[in-house]
């Protein structure tokens, strides 16, 4: 039998799909486990999945998969069920309760191969620790480079930075169209790049973004800022979550569907008079010790 496993999503969704991926085939040892995705990096190597396609890149796939064998088709979005807008559990359990598995504490896992780690490890040298910071998130060549709903206010990164750059070489993973921060890195690598360096790193301040699954994957304890996003639904027992502060001001909720916010940061809805007011910057150099 085939199971015929799509995410629809970006690459955190597909990271956080790996422990999917396990509850299946621990429960279906027998079948075949087809992976479907925007980013078939993250399976490479997985022992739970069999073959692993990218959306676009599917020849022959409905003769191969479908028609010939007996099949099962996961393909549904876990976004849309009640217990995940309603942020009653993490998304791994409404996921797997979805598809009709019984979820058992599975996480995330990415595997790199020896030659991946020793090949990227060199473009990460240095006499210094390395501190890993994701500040901002989202889809490329998004109308808003910032949202206050996600990403870390750049003061908050910067004083953070500030109170570090003696110790580490800081890092900061991010787009050649996002914001920079100074006395640190720009990172523009590939995936498997990243998670080297994320390997490699000894302190890591990280936003509800790939990264952080990243690090849970590899149980590599991260300090995460959470603001519109929840750590109940997307975060892990690994890190030091910290939530941001409550409102300061009454949230405009007119346009408000499935979700409170809207992700991308639609400042209509901004509930604070600052981003000053957004996060406890001392709390967050705290937990990086």
């Amino acid at each position: 039998m085939n199971i015929i496993f799509q995410i629809d999503g970006g690459l955190g969704k597909c990271i956080i799909g790996t422990a999917i991926c396990e509850v299946i085939k621990r429960q279906h040892p027998e079948a075949q486990l087809i992976v479907v995705s925007g980013y078939p990096d993250v399976f490479i190597n997985n022992p739970w999945v069999d073959k692993s396609f990218a959306f676009g890149q599917t020849p022959y796939f409905f003769e191969n998969f479908i028609m010939k064998d007996a099949c099962k088709i996961h393909a549904h979005n876990p976004y849309l069920e009640v217990s995940h807008i309603k942020r009653e559990e993490h998304l791994l359990k409404t996921w797997a309760k979805m598809f009709g598995y019984q979820y058992n504490g599975e996480y995330p896992a990415l595997f790199l191969t020896n030659r991946e780690k020793d090949f990227f490890a060199q473009k990460f040298q240095t006499n210094k620790p390395i501190m890993v910071i994701q500040s901002h998130g989202g889809a490329p060549n998004q109308e808003m480079k910032y949202s206050w709903a996600r990403d870390l206010p750049m003061s908050v990164a910067q004083k953070v930075v500030e109170h570090y750059k003696n110790d580490y070489l800081i890092c900061h993973i991010r787009r050649e169209d996002q914001p920079a921060l100074q006395d640190t890195v720009a990172i523009h690598e590939n995936f498997r790049a990243l998670c080297v360096l994320l390997l490699m790193s000894h302190r890591r301040l990280l936003i509800d973004s790939f990264a952080q699954h990243v690090a849970a994957a590899f149980h590599l304890p991260s300090t995460v800022c959470w603001i519109a996003n929840s750590e109940v639904v997307f975060g892990y027992d690994t890190h030091i979550n910290i939530k941001a502060n409550d409102f300061t001001k009454k949230p405009e909720l007119r346009n408000a569907y499935l979700h409170p916010f809207d992700i991308t940061g639609n400042p209509q809805e901004f509930p604070y008079n600052s981003e000053n007011d957004i996060f406890d910057v001392d709390a967050i150099i705290e937990s990086l010790k």
